[in-house]
């Protein structure tokens, strides 16, 4: 007789199970690096400031664990109700066995208050005639000088040359560095600007990478518009990524989606002119990339192995068990404290009952020999005419004692 498969297979206990349905999840490339949308429900944050929500759509929802460290590097934490993006990996509790999207980055998609203040100021400047068609200009054909006013850090700029040097090496660059985030970003970029229109440029470039709503807010104050539109040369607005939109966009001449996007669009693809040699520049840059990606490919692959044996992920799920631990500890406690403040409440009308003020309040009375104080419990205890003392709800006094029944 045949033995039945299922007979075959392996008996687990529940931690190896869920240890292997985790190694399963984080193997997988999209879920190591992944951006989700959808609306945050259950907010709540420990203590010690890590942050644990829901984020939901109509059809599914997945439990989002941010840490503290990654949650104070965000410019406005959401609330319930607000949709968001969250960026980050995909793992396991294992004490629960939940499937969590551990949140290193994330950003508002709503209409937030940093959104309400651009469409204010948008509405304004377009008012005033800053946005109006007649007064873009063309991009000139041959620009000798490309002014690029953005950070001296970062790949924009590498790109950008990169992109410049193989399109168009007749071109000379120059730039005005500047900061492209933070509070004193945007006095530095309007008067970046304004001083690179003094040199003798034929078109300027306003650059800088990707990032949310608050990364690219500089570039939505008045002070950067007003200075793109009194621009002497015409301006290239390059921020961000091609779904993001800033009020330098809609000042300058032309909105390019990316900076490299704009380096393609300011100057001519001089392959075009030189035939076989722009044929082979072309060759060796897609090897020289190839090349590049297979590294970085390599290296990927050696960094997730090192990820997957390193202790960080046990110290994710033991901080998470810290949390769960304190809130069930603070309960327990509250418990106790209310168990103990019961029995002493028992105990006190226990005693009020015992007390003895108590029973003479009912109408009863405490009855004393007067020569030597002892309390009278028998008639014994007294003879005709013994002098007593008789204490009452309200005080004492002093008797004589008659004659007794029987007598």
């Amino acid at each position: 007789m045949q033995q039945p498969l299922f007979d075959l297979a392996p008996t687990l206990t529940v931690a190896q199970l869920v240890r292997q349905i985790k190694e399963v999840v984080e193997s997988d490339d999209v879920l190591r690096d992944v951006w989700v949308r959808g609306e945050v429900s259950n907010l709540s944050q420990s203590a010690v400031g890590h942050l644990y929500f829901t984020l939901k759509d109509r059809d599914a929802a997945i439990r989002c664990v941010m840490w503290r460290s990654d949650a104070a590097r965000v410019f406005r934490l959401p609330n319930n109700g607000d949709a968001i993006e969250a960026h980050g990996h995909v793992s396991m509790y294992e004490a629960r066995g939940d499937v969590q999207l551990y949140v290193d980055d994330l950003k508002l998609t709503g209409a937030g208050a940093l959104w309400v203040e651009f469409e204010r100021l948008k509405a304004r400047l377009e008012a005033e005639g800053l946005f109006a068609p007649e007064h873009k200009r063309a991009l000139p054909e041959f620009p000798r000088v490309i002014g690029v006013v953005t950070s001296r850090e970062g790949a924009v700029l590498r790109d950008m040359c990169n992109i410049l040097a193989r399109r168009y090496p007749l071109a000379e660059i120059l730039l005005a560095p500047t900061l492209v985030q933070g509070a004193d970003a945007a006095p530095m970029i309007a008067g970046a600007i304004q001083t690179i229109n003094d040199f003798a440029i034929d078109v300027l470039i306003v650059a800088r990478g990707g990032g949310s709503i608050e990364d690219l807010w500089a570039f939505n104050d008045e002070r950067v518009a007003r200075a793109i539109y009194h621009s002497r040369v015409p301006v290239i607005s390059a921020v961000g990524h091609e779904t993001d939109f800033t009020i330098a966009d809609f000042v300058a001449d032309v909105r390019a989606p990316t900076p490299s996007a704009a380096a393609e669009l300011v100057a001519p693809d001089v392959r075009e002119l030189r035939g076989n040699l722009a044929y082979a520049r072309q060759r060796l840059a897609q090897l020289a990339r190839a090349r590049v990606d297979d590294a970085r490919a390599r290296l990927a692959q050696t960094t997730h192995a090192l990820e997957r044996n390193s202790p960080q992920a046990r110290l994710a799920n033991n901080r998470q068990r810290v949390d769960d631990l304190t809130r069930r500890l603070d309960a327990r406690i509250r418990q106790l404290i209310a168990l103990r403040r019961e029995k002493l409440n028992g105990a006190l009308r226990h005693l009020a009952a015992l007390n003895p003020e108590a029973t003479l309040a009912r109408g009863y009375a405490i009855v004393r020999e007067k020569s030597t104080g002892r309390v009278v419990k028998s008639v014994s205890q007294v003879s005709a005419r013994a002098e007593i003392r008789v204490r009452v709800r309200d005080g004492e006094f002093e008797a004589t004692v008659g004659a007794k029944d029987g007598e």
